[in-house]
């Protein structure tokens, strides 16, 4: 009997370590000049395996770094004021040509930096000023910045900041488009976005086969909105109330089928990520029932991004890519990260 009972303590004692061990990354890039924050992945559809990472270095004399699949610095845009967050979205018609592009939101000096792909070349006359008018204490400190494609072909930026208001104008919402010269204009279409006034907004992303958008109000969850300013500014859900050590930061989507697939939360003080359920819970698609926590090796993940796509023989289900504050980004196999508990197949 005290050999079996030893037996299960020692059977206890290894599933509790194999619990505490963060999942570990396949690469981690190489490194950045000051602070990374936030990658955004472009998929290559021409040549899967050759698709790109583009991740923020976060300084007054910051810059937007680009990787390739196994984390080597390819190509660099250096000089910009402290870029905050990247986000990409494919097909901007630009003088008749469709054009790929990633967006960075520069925090001092309250402009959107729009760049085309492969080449970063700036395409936006020196960026586009936003949040225009505002007086507030850091008000005009951009964060986070998420873009939408609708299905009309539309590309949207919607922007955080550091600071802002409390009664439901926090997030602003920009159409991207053609200024007449090849060069990207951003007009405002709408002011929406609850926000508690406890720290900040910064993680901003979109759902575009879904239409939502969800954010992170730091100190007090996730809340989640329509994508279509034409759908209205009613809060849809706040859901990742529970469970976070300190903030809730970065948020990722997996893409198991148009409908369903999962949601990733960053809880930065835990090195820990929440995942949610992407097509709702118990009958309500905007009940979003946890699933699993996961720890990672990347320490205080800011930023993160999550593809799913077969990119090749080491991502064969998708990339998961996170920061970590040791001025890299870490990339992570997907069926690493989903485990025993998320493994489905798509449909």
């Amino acid at each position: 009997m005290k050999k079996i009972f030893s037996l299960m303590l020692v059977f206890a004692a290894l599933v509790a370590n194999a619990q505490q061990n963060p999942v570990q990354p396949v690469y981690i890039t190489d490194s950045v000049d000051y602070d990374t924050d936030d990658p955004a992945v472009w998929v290559n559809k021409n040549d899967l395996s050759k698709s790109l990472i583009v991740g923020t270095d976060k300084n007054v004399d910051g810059g937007l770094y680009v990787f390739n699949l196994q984390g080597k610095i390819v190509n660099t845009v250096k000089g910009l004021k402290r870029p905050n967050n990247v986000d990409i979205e494919y097909g901007l018609m630009l003088n008749g040509k469709s054009t790929d592009i990633a967006v960075a939101a520069e925090r001092f000096t309250h402009k959107l930096r729009v760049f085309s792909l492969l080449e970063m070349k700036p395409i936006d006359n020196g960026g586009i000023e936003i949040f225009k008018g505002e007086t507030g204490e850091e008000f005009r400190d951009l964060m986070g910045i998420s873009l939408y494609k609708n299905k009309k072909g539309q590309i949207y930026a919607i922007a955080g900041r550091k600071n802002g208001p409390t009664g439901g104008t926090y997030l602003w919402q920009y159409l991207l488009e053609d200024d007449g010269t090849g060069n990207v204009k951003g007009t405002l279409v709408r002011k929406f976005g609850k926000y508690s006034g406890i720290k900040e907004i910064e993680a901003i992303a979109v759902d575009d086969c879904l239409g939502y958008i969800y954010y992170s109000d730091e100190g007090v969850g996730v809340r989640k909105y329509y994508a279509d300013p034409a759908k209205g500014n009613k809060e849809l859900a706040l859901f990742a109330t529970e469970g976070f050590t300190e903030d809730h930061e970065g948020i990722s989507i997996y893409q198991l089928n148009k409908r369903k697939g999962y949601i990733l939360v960053s809880d930065q003080g835990a090195n820990k990520f929440h995942v949610f359920s992407r097509e709702g819970s118990w009958g309500n698609k905007h009940k979003h029932k946890h699933l699993k926590t996961i720890e990672v090796a990347a320490q205080e993940s800011d930023g993160s991004e999550t593809v799913a796509v077969a990119l090749n023989e080491t991502f064969k289900f998708g990339l998961f890519v996170t920061m970590s504050n040791d001025r890299t980004f870490h990339l992570y196999r997907w069926e690493d990260i989903a485990g025993e508990e998320l493994k489905k197949i798509k449909k």
